[in-house]
């Protein structure tokens, strides 16, 4: 994983979808399920990104990550929403589903 490749991804792709964790978060485990689970099921368009903090501080760090699990949605390469700890997965939907609609027209 390179930031130039994120940075890339984020430029090229209309709708981006960064998950930041650590394996010893436990709601970084259980929240990585379901938002997976959300975007192949409802948002297939998304370009969705794993981001271990651990083994890449670097990257999190460039992005302004301070605590995990932490969730960047980017709209046509701009930063949209930012979820940090505590979040559901109807707070990530009831976000990030209007643009996603507009954007895709689906």
């Amino acid at each position: 994983m390179e930031l130039q490749h994120l940075e890339q991804l984020i430029r090229e792709n209309q709708a981006v979808m960064l998950y930041f964790y650590s394996d010893r978060c436990a709601p970084c485990v259980s929240l990585r399920l379901k938002v997976e689970a959300l975007i192949q099921q409802n948002y297939s368009s998304f370009e969705l990104c794993f981001i271990d903090s651990e083994k890449h501080p670097s990257i999190t760090a460039q992005f302004g990550v301070f605590a995990n699990p932490a969730i960047l949605v980017f709209f046509e390469g701009n930063e949209f929403m930012r979820w940090s700890k505590y979040v559901s997965i109807q707070q990530i939907e009831t976000a990030i589903d209007r643009p996603y609609q507009i954007i895709f027209e689906e």
